[in-house]
């Protein structure tokens, strides 16, 4: 069980660990905090799903897990897939003999994998994720503790931070790009800004497009245009 002091020290580790970045970064640090702060961790991923059912794992610290991760994905089977797709919490400390992961169990003992976790990490309107710990040691994981927890809220924050840096950074480059699109079909077809903008409007309404990839369609297209007249 944790003591105070190292609850504390955790916590300390985790605010220089986990500091705001963009959100790759911030899916770096999670997985590398994970790894350095929590306790009979051994290697770590993180498993997204998006909007279409797809899982992706992105910041593992060993090759080997991307390996371990995509067989729970084939499989339907693992902590980690239950932990992004269904439950909150996955604990397997003892994986060779766990009846609920009995096909994932083989693979992942052949690659040298005994206990294993998964965490719910975050869930938005797009997308939803989940922490994935391994330990090459059986009886690991058994339960996550005030550490577990502690972690679990401050990447979750980390990682809501970062996705708000990412949608204001997203937003201004769309904002950007639409204003480079008004201004080239003005200048092409003699227009002034307003109507410029509502051409560009009916092309998106039209077609059933969102208005940034429109604009972001164009001008790859006049930039395509004017390096073959080039």
């Amino acid at each position: 069980m944790a003591t105070d002091e190292s609850v504390l020290e955790a916590s300390r580790q985790l605010a220089d660990a986990l500091r705001p970045g963009t959100l790759d970064q911030t899916l770096e640090n999670i997985t590398a905090a994970a790894v350095q702060v929590l306790p009979e961790v051994e290697q770590a991923s993180i498993t997204v799903r998006h909007t279409d059912g797809r899982l992706e794992t992105f910041a593992p610290t060993s090759e080997m897990l991307l390996e371990l991760d995509a067989a729970q994905y084939d499989l339907r089977e693992g902590p980690c897939y239950d932990a992004a797709t269904d439950r909150v919490h996955v604990l397997a400390p003892f994986l060779a003999t766990d009846s609920r992961f009995p096909q994932y169990a083989r693979e992942a003992e052949a690659l040298g994998v005994q206990a294993q976790a998964g965490i719910r990490l975050f869930d938005t309107p797009t997308s939803s994720g989940a922490l994935n710990l391994y330990a090459s040691q059986p009886g690991r994981f058994e339960e996550l503790g005030a550490i577990g927890e502690l972690f679990t809220h401050q990447s979750a924050t980390a990682l809501a931070y970062a996705y708000e840096i990412t949608n204001l950074t997203e937003a201004m480059r769309s904002r950007q790009r639409i204003g480079q699109a008004v201004g080239a079909i003005m200048e092409r077809y003699d227009l002034d800004d307003a109507r410029a903008f509502g051409f560009l409007a009916r092309l998106s309404q039209d077609n059933n497009i969102k208005l940034r990839d429109v604009a972001e369609t164009l001008l790859v297209d006049m930039d395509e245009r004017r390096s073959e007249q080039g």
